[in-house]
Order: C-alpha cells, then structure tokens, then sequence
C-alpha cells in the first residue's frame, strides 16, 4: 500500500503480507488533522528502516517511542499510532501491538489480521486567506501583523515546522483590508520600528513567528506587556540583532518543547543546561514574555555555536514591488537582510572559464556553447552569512545564491495534485554530449521503494521541444547548447521566453549561459532549476551532470545539491540556482538531506561526521538521530555532528542502511561505492 503526497511528489509504502483493499473511512476517527482516510485488514505492516513511530493511548499520552533498533510490546487497548515517514501518516488500531525496529525494516504487529485506519496529511500548506495594503510602512506594519494567524499554536512548539502555516497573502491595492475571519493571537508582545519598508522587510519572520504585532516606534526594539524589552540598536547593527533575536528565541524554543509532546534526549539541551542556569521545566509552562526575558538573559555568545544553521538567508530590496513577496519569505522563516554585495565583472566569470579549459587541456573537448552570449545583467556576490542558502530578490545575477522570483513562489503555491509516477523527462540536443544521458539513464529512477516515468528525448526540432517543455513533468534535465537566441534544435533556437507555459516544476539546463533562459522557464511556469552563468567544458559538465542527477535523485534539494558538488568540482562555480532553491525532485528516505564526511584515522579507526540539510518535508526545527551508534542523541536536523570515532565495521553497517553521498579526501562518492 502507498500513501502518496500528490503536491509535494512524495510517497510513503506500507507493506503488508499480502494485498489489501483500502475502504474510505471518517477522517474524524483520528486525534490530529489528515486530509484523507482509509481502513485496511491486516496483522503486519512493515515501514522503512529508521521510521520513527509514537504510540499513543486514546486520551493522548505518549506510552511508547521506538526508533533505530527498538523494540516495545503493548497490550490490549485502542492505539494512535503516528509514522514519522515521508507523508505524515496516523494508524488507529487495537492492540495487542508489537513495534519492531530492526535494522533495514520497521515492522508493526497485529495479533490477528484486523480492521486498521490509516489517515494521512499533506505537508503542503495554502495561505488562508489574502491581505490587501498600500505601499505605505505604517499599512504594511498593520498586514505583517496580522500574519501570525497561520500559526497553529503560540506554544514553544510553534517551532515544529508543520505548527507554522503559510502567512495569508499580500496584494498591493488602494487601501489596507484585513479580512475580520483571521484569528490573530495576542500574545502581548509588540516590535517597535521607524516606518521604513527596509525596517519593516527584516522584522517580519520574527514579528510572525513571536506573534508580535508590529508599531512605530523612535528606535526598533522587542517589548513584551510583563515588562521585557530589547534593544535592536546594538554594536552589530539592527539586522543582525534581528536575526540574532529570530535564532535565540527559535532555538531556546526547540530546547524548552522538550518538555512537551515529544520528550527526547536533545542534545542541544543537554549542552545548553550544562553551560547555563536555564530552567527547561519552569518555561514550558512560563508566558511569552516570562520566556523571552529568561531567553535574553542568557549571553548569545555562550549558545551561537549550538544554533541550528540556518536555512535561509534573503537578501530583499526594500521596494514597494518586494512587499507581495513577505508572505513567502516569512514562509521560509528566512533571516532577511538589504541587498549588499561586492561587484563581479563578467570578463572575471568567463576569464574562470578558459582557465577551467585550459586546465583540462583542450584535448578535443568542446564548450557547450552554441555562438556568442552577453551578459544581461550585473553580477554580484552576495555578502556572506552563515545560511545554508541565499535568495536575492534585487536587481543583478548573484553568484552563490538563488535569484528568486515572484513567480517561482506563485508557482509552488499554485501546484496542482497528480496522480502517478514521478515524472523525469530527459533532453540532449546534442551527439556529442550523449555521455551524459548513459549517466542520467543509470541515476534516475534508480530508487528502491519509489515509482518513476522517465521519458528520454533527443535531436529534438523547435516544435517537438515546445511541445516537450509544454507537457507535465516533474523534473527536466536538458543536455545541449543554448545561447542568447534561446535553446539549440536540429531546424533552430526556441527561446523560453515565447513560451505561454512550460509543464516542469524543477530543472536542470547543463548548457552554456542558461541563466536568462532558466529566469524564462520559471516565469512561464517553472518553480525553480539549476543553471550555468556562463560557457562551461563539455567533459566538466559531464562530471558536474553526474553528481547533480544523483544528488536530486537522492532527495537533495536544488541549492543544498550545489553546495555539495562544489565541494570536489572546479566548475560548479559557473552554476547556480534560479527560482525556488529548497525545491526538491524527488523525497529523501530519511526526511532530510545527509551527507557523511569520513576521515582516515590509525588502528583502523575512522572520524565520520555527519550533516543535515532541510527538506520541504523536514523544515528547520525537524529533529534527527543519526544511526552512528546506539547511544546517539537526537540533534536539531541542521545542526551537524562532528567526529564521531567508529570502527571500520560499524561504519560499512552505517552506510548500508541509506543511498547517501560520503565525502573522503575532498571527493563526493555515493556510500555502495565509498564501500567498494
């Protein structure tokens, strides 16, 4: 049996001994919200290895969590049973119930074959209804207050990702309409800020996750009604004390839940108790002001190195043509900066270029390069930040950051359900680049447990590829040439800006100068892809195309899946991401996207660290375990784990339980052939 996510393009199997037919049933039977239910007859169903599953009683009281090897025996009596799989899956049903955690399967047993209700939720969220404002801060301050109504509690556990919901939207019109049918909380916490849209654009993910109602003010601070209040003008400046504000209070959120619904061992408050005096118990239960003020009093300098990283940092233009953009942003719970950057010349992109080609020694191989491109805009490079990923919503081409778009969010918002397979379509345009589709043709679809179509094209003419970028797809991996009149065919170009629509959520264009025409695909439908800013070498695409198409295979989203091939290629450089970065292809099997870094040690010992990046499925404030060893804690699922000493044995163990990429002496392997 399959539970599928049609929006998001994930699929959850629940094996049964034999074949089941699954019967609608009343969603209401479950405790949590599910967006569809069924009831099936069995007394085995087997899940992935590494399933975290909680056992709860009719009332709501944990009675059992079993994961990595465990095992828990329950007697009679009516269970929810909630799967921590790649759709949010909630099973209702009697015991006598074993749970079995071995170590490449998960098994839940029935004493006899029974009636079992199986609901499940989509991890898509729409915005509840739509904001309109004018372009003046003190109407904007008024919208973006009202956008912690999406949130599903005001609890620490506000820091579970699948607790935020979608910000209402914001239109742009003649006068400020807050529909009355949003429920704002009132939290009695306010930000004072100047009206500027700049101060406004940084203060809101953190206005939105607080639940803080934004007001003018002579100078930005935090202030709650018990009498907290915090200074943003400090010696770091008021954007960095935002997002340092947005980092503590989110952090010592996910500390102090620990306490709630899901009591784990956390690593991160297990440290932070051994270096503060902070009272976990006294503030689950403690107001949002009692909270913030024992958060602020702890010294930022003593907890920075335990903060999850972020996910996303989003440098956005102050403009009255960004507003629209907050909802999505805040979506993300991005920390928000002003567009500040350093200039680079096209002539420095390019100069990158022939040193790559000269370094490869020509030897026959040829650029993917059609004629002659020009630059259509200026590069920059975005000032650093610890984020995983960047987002420049401002005018010029960033290198090392996605360029999003209006309609890259719309467009991921707007995604419509399908039914069936994940759908790879493959394009080469080009016979002397076919090397790369007998790597595409091994890579994708290779993944046990998931169903896939792919559809391989070559040689296409100018109205076969338009009507191939028109049909719906899950993914395009182009292969070719494109230049500034658009894509090369066998009878032409076909330029993605005459295009009405295109079928693709996600892309890859590994030809030359494919930024303006990637920009083109996510305005005519697209919600993001991976691009190149200018020409590269056949052969170093190759490589590049290889390591791209299993790391999307393997789950990774667009932007995490550069970072990691820029660790062992020379040209990744020259690629970088236009649209939606955290779009990921295809589910990861645990949740979030991990690679291991493994490291030689003596006596056949080995240092293996290991990293996480967030999925759309397993947002900031996800938790992990990794499977190292027995003992291991559960981590926040961005924050990395470092130097674990295991011996050769356990690491083969470790590796064969998950298709992962492994990075030994500075090169990307996947683990089979890491282990061989």
């Amino acid at each position: 049996m399959v539970v599928r996510d049609n929006v998001e393009r994930h699929q959850f199997v629940l094996r049964t001994p034999s074949p089941v037919a699954p019967e609608p049933t009343d969603r209401r039977r479950f405790s949590l919200p599910t967006d569809a239910a069924v009831r099936i007859e069995t007394g085995r169903i087997g899940l992935a290895a590494n399933t975290v599953v909680c056992v709860r009683d009719e009332a709501g009281s944990m009675l059992a969590q079993v994961d990595q090897q465990g095992r828990e025996e329950l007697g009679a009596g009516t269970y929810s049973i909630e799967l921590f799989g790649a759709v949010k899956t909630y099973l209702r049903a009697d015991g006598p119930l074993t749970v079995d955690a071995r170590p490449f399967e998960t098994v839940l047993s029935f004493e006899d074959p029974q009636p079992v209700s199986v609901g499940a939720r989509s991890s898509h969220e729409s915005p509840a209804a739509t904001i309109t404002t004018t372009d003046d801060p003190l109407d904007v301050m008024a919208a973006v207050s009202a956008f912690s109504s999406a949130l599903k509690t005001t609890s620490v556990e506000r820091s579970y990702p699948t607790l935020r919901g979608h910000p209402p939207l914001l239109e742009l019109g003649d006068e400020l309409v807050v529909p009355e049918a949003l429920d704002v909380p009132e939290t009695g916490v306010r930000i004072e800020l100047p009206p500027t849209l700049r101060h406004v654009f940084v203060a809101t993910p953190l206005a939105y996750y607080l639940g803080a109602r934004l007001v003018p003010g002579d100078a930005p601070r935090l202030v709650a009604e018990s009498g907290f209040v915090h200074d943003f003008d400090g010696p770091h400046g008021f954007e960095e004390a935002v997002a340092r504000a947005l980092k503590r209070t989110f952090f010592l959120d996910c500390v102090v839940r620990t306490e709630g619904i899901y009591d784990v061992p956390l690593h991160e408050r297990q440290t932070v108790e051994s270096r503060t005096d902070i009272e976990v118990k006294e503030l689950y239960d403690a107001s949002l002001g009692e909270r913030l003020s024992a958060y602020f009093e702890i010294p930022y300098e003593r907890i920075a190195d335990l903060l999850p990283e972020w996910k996303l940092t989003t440098h956005v233009a102050p403009r009255a043509d960004n507003i629209e953009l907050l909802p999505f942003v805040t979506n993300d719970l991005a920390v928000v900066r002003t567009p500040s950057g350093t200039e680079v010349h096209h002539s420095a992109v390019q100069a990158a270029v022939v040193d790559d080609f000269l370094r490869d020694d020509g030897d026959g191989d040829v650029v993917r390069s059609a004629g002659t491109t020009t630059p259509s805009e200026t590069y920059v490079k975005p000032s650093s930040t610890d984020s995983v990923e960047q987002a420049w919503i401002s005018d010029g081409t960033p290198v090392g950051a996605s360029k999003t778009t209006p309609a890259a969010y719309r467009n991921r918002l707007q995604r419509e359900p399908t039914q069936g397979d994940i759908g790879i379509t493959v394009v080469c345009n080009d016979p002397e680049m076919l090397a790369e589709t007998d790597i595409v043709d091994e890579v994708y679809g290779s993944r046990d447990g998931l169903s896939f179509d792919v559809d391989a094209h070559y040689d296409l003419s100018g109205a076969a590829l338009r009507e191939t970028l028109a049909e719906p797809t899950d993914f395009l991996h182009y292969i070719g040439h494109i230049d500034d009149d658009g894509f090369q065919c066998r009878d032409g170009r076909v330029d993605a800006e005459t295009l009405d629509t295109v079928g693709t959520g996600a892309f890859f264009l590994n030809a030359c100068q494919s930024y303006d025409q990637g920009l083109a695909l996510v305005e005519a439908g697209a919600i993001g892809g991976i691009v190149t800013f200018s020409e590269v070498v056949n052969s170093q695409a190759v490589g590049v195309g290889r390591t791209l198409a299993r790391l999307l295979n393997g789950g990774f989203p667009l932007q995490a899946s550069l970072e990691v091939v820029r660790i062992d290629s020379d040209v990744a450089h020259q690629y970088g991401v236009v649209g939606d970065g955290s779009l990921s292809v295809v589910q990861s099997e645990s949740g979030v996207a991990v690679y291991c870094e493994v490291f030689d040690k003596a006596d056949g010992q080995f240092d293996v660290s290991y990293r996480a990046f967030n999925t759309s499925r397993a947002g900031i404030g996800s938790l992990i375990r990794p499977a190292l060893t027995d003992s291991m804690p559960y981590y926040l699922s961005s924050s990395g784990v470092s130097n674990t000493e295991l011996t050769e044995d356990e690491l083969r163990d470790f590796l064969a339980l998950e298709q992962i990429p492994v990075i030994y002496d500075d090169t990307v392997y996947w683990n089979r052939e890491f282990l061989s």
